[in-house]
């Protein structure tokens, strides 16, 4: 399996993060093919006008805890948006899912969705906190709102992209939506164990090169 570089938004997303590192990354980026660079808002505008088309931005809304308001994560998504971002990943409400008000859940991706105006939307469901019903309910949530990628961790939580939570999703999200795995994936072996289970997408601060790429250089 060759082309897990092309499933990957390579992601850059430490608070002390520099916009020297940023444009490393973008560097990075161009020379690997990858599917995205993932990045903070801050750094949206001037990551596009630095790689001026050459690599898709994606940044995260309400992250990493998501209990901002939907009219902040709204002016966030447009904001990003207006920057240059053609990707966002969003992390909802937790608290919400606890209660069990998923109409709530639903209501807040469908305007997100609203707000990036076309661009590709994934929803981050931190499946560390979460219960198997609570994910299968999300699965379906995701679904109904309309959102491109059910994405499994923020990569801040206590735990990252499992095999099962991947497994889990395959069975009960759309066959429309994507499945992005985050959180933990830190070698080659990690990244593909996650595509055959059904991750359609990685997030992931490596480029998990295999060892027959590694050995090429």
């Amino acid at each position: 399996m060759d082309n897990v570089s092309s499933l990957i938004d390579y992601t850059l997303l430490k608070p002390t993060a520099t916009w020297a590192e940023v444009r490393a990354l973008c560097d990075e980026a161009k020379e690997a093919d990858v599917a995205s660079i993932c990045i903070a808002p801050c750094f949206v505008k001037r990551a596009n006008a630095y790689l001026a088309g050459e690599v898709a931005i994606c940044t995260v809304i309400g992250f990493p805890l998501g209990y901002t308001t939907t009219t902040v994560k709204v002016a966030e998504t447009i904001n990003a948006v207006a920057n240059g971002a053609s990707e966002i990943d969003l992390v909802i409400n937790l608290g919400d899912v606890k209660a069990g008000e998923f109409t709530k859940v639903e209501a807040e991706i469908r305007q997100i969705k609203i707000a990036t105006a076309g661009k590709i939307l994934k929803v981050i469901i931190e499946t560390c906190y979460l219960t198997e019903d609570e994910k299968v309910e999300l699965c379906k949530v995701v679904t109904r709102a309309g959102a491109a990628f059910i994405k499994t961790s923020t990569g801040f939580g206590s735990g990252g992209a499992t095999v099962a939570d991947i497994s889990l999703m395959k069975a009960h999200v759309g066959s429309e939506v994507g499945i992005k795995a985050s959180g933990g994936i830190r070698s080659y072996e990690d990244a593909t164990g996650l595509i055959a289970a059904g991750a359609t997408r990685l997030g992931t601060s490596s480029l998990l090169r295999s060892p027959k790429v590694e050995s090429d250089y």
